[in-house]
C-alpha cells in the first residue's frame, strides 16, 4: 500500500462528525493502514473539540484538504436525504482524492461522482456498511458455500425503512446479484388493525423474495424507533439460514425430513433417519452478540475500515473500479424501484420505549419450562 506522500499509509480526512464519528474510530484503529489526516466540517464548537481531541486539523473548507491527503470519507447527507454530500464527493474526486461515501446516494448523483472520478483518476464507492459487518459477512459466507451446491429456493427478509438501502446490497450479495428484480407491493388489508411493516412479493437475482418493511419514521428523532433493523431468511432444499438480526446470530435449521415405513408412517428413530439426529437449530458461531455498546465501539468501526480496505484495492487496481461502480449504481437503482413500491413513510411521534429486564425475561421462559 503506497499512499499520494510516498509513505505506506493512507492519509484519510472524515468529512462529516456526527456519523463520521464511526469513520474516524474506523481510521484510527487501523494505525498500520491508515492515518487520520484531518476533519472536514463547518467549525461547530463540538466538531473543533473533536479535531482537538484526535490531535488533527479542522478543516472548514474543502480547498483547505492537503493534496498529500489520499481518501476522503464523506459522511454528510447526500440529495437522497437533502444534503450536499454528493457535490461534495464530485469537487473532491475532480481533484484527485479517493472517496468513500456513505449511503443512501441516488443512482444519479453516482453516475455523476462515477464521472468525476474518472476525470480526477480516482476511486469511488458507496459505503452500505452493513455488509461487512461481521455477522453479515459470516451469514454470505455460509450462503456461498450453500448456494455452491444447491440453488437458493427463496428469500425472506424485514427491515425498518431507515436500513432499506444496505438490505437491497446484502440480498444481492446472498442470492448473487441483483438481476433480475422486481417489487410489488401487496393490498393494504382491509378489516383489520394496521400493521406497521408494508409488504412486498419481490424478485432479487431471479429468486422469490418476500418483504416486509416498517416503512415508520420519527421526523425529529430518524435513527431511533425501528421494531428491528435486518432480519433474513435464506431457503435451500438442504435447510434455511438465518441472520437473527443484524449483528447475529446466524442461524442454520436442516430441513426437517423422515422416511416413511412399509405402512407410510413417519420414521422417527432406527435404522435410516441418520439425517434426523442433528441438531434442530445451529449457531454458524462461537462468539455470542455484543452489547450495543460494542457495536458502536468496534463492530461498526471494523465494517468502515473493511470498507476501506476494499477501496484500497480499487485504488491499486484501477480495473476494479468499473465493477464496484456498476454494483453501487444496481443497488440503488433497486432501492429506488423498492421504495416506489413501499411508498412514503408514515410519521410517528412516539415516547421513549419501556425497556425489559433481561433477568425478569429470562426468569419467565425458566419458570415456564419447569
Amino acid at each position: 500500500m503506497v499512499s499520494r506522500h510516498g509513505g505506506g499509509r493512507r492519509r484519510v480526512v472524515v468529512a462529516g462528525t456526527a456519523f463520521g464519528r464511526i469513520y474516524i474510530d474506523a481510521v484510527l484503529s487501523r494505525p498500520d493502514c491508515f492515518q487520520l489526516a484531518g476533519l472536514l466540517a463547518k467549525g461547530s464548537e463540538y466538531s473543533r473539540a473533536l479535531a482537538e481531541r484526535r490531535d488533527v486539523p479542522l478543516f472548514t473548507d474543502p480547498e483547505q484538504i492537503p493534496d498529500d491527503v489520499d481518501i476522503v470519507c464523506v459522511v454528510v447527507r447526500s440529495g437522497a436525504l437533502g444534503g450536499e454530500g454528493s457535490e461534495l464527493a464530485c469537487g473532491l474526486l475532480k481533484r484527485g482524492f479517493h472517496v468513500l461515501q456513505e449511503h443512501p446516494v441516488h443512482g444519479t448523483e453516482i453516475i455523476d461522482c462515477l464521472r468525476a472520478a474518472r476525470a480526477g483518476d480516482a476511486a469511488y464507492a458507496v459505503n452500505t456498511l452493513y455488509p461487512t459487518l461481521k455477522p453479515v459477512r459470516r451469514m454470505l459466507a455460509a450462503a456461498a458455500h450453500l448456494c455452491r451446491r444447491q440453488p437458493l429456493a427463496f428469500i425472506d427478509a424485514a427491515c425498518n425503512s431507515q436500513v432499506a438501502y444496505p438490505l437491497i446490497d446484502i440480498l444481492g450479495r446472498a442470492a448473487g446479484g441483483l438481476r433480475p428484480w422486481s417489487f410489488q407491493a401487496g393490498p393494504e388489508p382491509a378489516g383489520i388493525a394496521p400493521t406497521p411493516f408494508r409488504s412486498l412479493n419481490a424478485t432479487i437475482g431471479g429468486v422469490p423474495t418476500t418483504l416486509r418493511i416498517q416503512n415508520q419514521v420519527h421526523p425529529d428523532d430518524p435513527d431511533n424507533h425501528s421494531y428491528l433493523m435486518h432480519r433474513i431468511t435464506l431457503g435451500w432444499e438442504g435447510g434455511v439460514l438465518t441472520l437473527a438480526e443484524t449483528h447475529g446470530p446466524v442461524l442454520w435449521n436442516p430441513r426437517l425430513h423422515a422416511p416413511r415405513d412399509d405402512t407410510g408412517r413417519l420414521l422417527m428413530a432406527g435404522p435410516g433417519t441418520d439425517r434426523l439426529a442433528v441438531p434442530s437449530t445451529v449457531t454458524l458461531s462461537d462468539q455470542a452478540p455484543g452489547d450495543y455498546h460494542r457495536v458502536f465501539a468496534d463492530v461498526w468501526p471494523e465494517a468502515v475500515a473493511s470498507a476501506l480496505s476494499r477501496l484500497c484495492r480499487d485504488i491499486e487496481d484501477p480495473a476494479r473500479r468499473a465493477g464496484s461502480g456498476q454494483w453501487a449504481l444496481a443497488v440503488s437503482q433497486a432501492w429506488k424501484d423498492m421504495t416506489a413500491q413501499v411508498g412514503m413513510p408514515e410519521l410517528i411521534r412516539p415516547g421513549e420505549p419501556r425497556e425489559v429486564c433481561l433477568d425478569a425475561l429470562r426468569a419467565a421462559a425458566i419458570e415456564e419450562e419447569g
